[in-house]
């Protein structure tokens, strides 16, 4: 019964992995912007909510509060920081530095708000109930699988059926092509983030209900994000939400075979097994020298 109950608890960390994953993955490989600060976005979603919940506003103005927050952290850091760095043929190295010290200032910003302690939002929802002798799942569990499964289900249908989806998976192949069908690649870049923002909101609201918050959570979204989109394939946006749910899955597998502490070091395993073995990754396309 450990063993099943590790395995819900993995799907259910699998699929705020892929979510946050998928959002950073859809971002590189469409714009090729190594955009570090997306664990921000992540963050700021997160204290939102939790600022609004704990205001006495209720979950519906929450959840919008931390929705219109990471949309427009994500607009305001691709037209205040991206452009002007690319606009100045700033290279990739100088943008993943300016996203960098975004990130770092969000993360001391938040601190200097909402202190550097750990905060959590009390729900009902949050509260495990027995579901089969010894199998304890919360509610919010269910809320996390379904989430992913409705944002990128969405996601799939956007990309494929649509003519933004369309030019949006062109961007990074041949932004000129964009520009012939009469639409701008910047504009395309913006809804780029847009997206990408909004799917980390349903992850940043659950987590702040399930094992909590601190200023430096950001970063290990960030670690996490970069990890699945090298295992599933660097730009492929499935390979990294099979990635996500694979390594939630492992991390929480791990603790039938090791001390807690030490689950955060079979997801980084995994990434090395990748890089060494199949550095293309799940879906990713291998590249000939």
């Amino acid at each position: 019964m450990l063993a099943l109950q590790l395995a819900v608890t993995g799907l259910q960390t699998g699929a705020l992995y892929a979510l946050t994953a998928v959002g950073f993955s859809l971002i590189f490989g469409s714009t090729r912007i190594f955009h570090f600060a997306h664990g921000a976005t992540f963050a700021i979603a997160a204290y939102f909510f939790y600022f609004v919940f704990q205001a006495g506003f209720g979950t519906v103005p929450a959840i919008l509060g931390a929705s219109a927050g990471a949309i427009a952290f994500g607009l305001l850091i691709y037209w205040l920081v991206y452009v002007p760095v690319q606009r100045h043929e700033g290279s990739f190295f100088t943008v993943f530095v300016a996203s960098f010290g975004v990130g770092i200032a969000v993360q001391n910003l938040l601190g200097m708000v909402f202190g550097r302690g750990f905060v959590t939002v009390n729900t009902s929802l949050s509260r495990s109930s027995e579901i089969l002798p010894g199998l304890y799942v919360a509610p919010l569990a269910w809320v996390a699988i379904a989430c992913a499964i409705v944002f990128l289900g969405a996601l799939h249908l956007f990309l494929r059926h649509t003519h933004t989806g369309m030019a949006l998976r062109a961007l990074s192949d041949n932004p000129e092509l964009v520009r012939i069908f009469g639409l701008s690649p910047q504009r395309i870049s913006a809804i780029v983030f847009v997206i990408g923002s909004v799917l980390v909101v349903p992850a940043a609201i659950i987590t702040s209900a399930t094992t909590g918050l601190n200023p430096a959570i950001g970063h290990h979204v960030m670690l996490i994000s970069l990890a699945a989109s090298i295992v599933g394939g660097i730009g492929s946006v499935y390979g990294t939400l099979l990635a996500g749910l694979i390594l939630g899955l492992a991390e929480s597998m791990a603790l039938l075979f090791v001390a807690s502490q030490w689950t955060e070091a079979v997801t980084f395993a995994i990434l090395f097994a990748f890089i060494l073995i199949r550095p293309s990754g799940l879906l990713g396309r291998a590249t000939a020298h």
